[in-house]
């Protein structure tokens, strides 16, 4: 039973350091695509797709309208 106690804090230990670990390294990885100038690719790359989402989305609700006026015109 103690040597339970005893194990249970050093995992806490080992997963609170590789959560660390796994932090620097995306932060190392933001701070390359920073430098290299390539996160004002990913940004692009994002804002058009959600461009293209809201503008689907605009349209399909348009159509939505139309289809609803013929609807209640009938």
């Amino acid at each position: 039973m103690d040597s339970l106690t005893l194990r249970s804090p050093s995992i806490t230990k080992v997963d609170s350091a590789t959560s660390v670990v796994k932090k620097s390294e995306f932060i190392e990885m933001a701070d390359r695509l920073r430098a290299d100038g390539k996160i004002y690719v990913v940004v692009a790359i994002i804002l058009t797709i959600l461009g293209g989402v809201l503008t689907y989305l605009i349209l399909l609700d348009r159509k939505i309208g139309k289809l609803e006026k013929a609807l209640k015109n009938r």
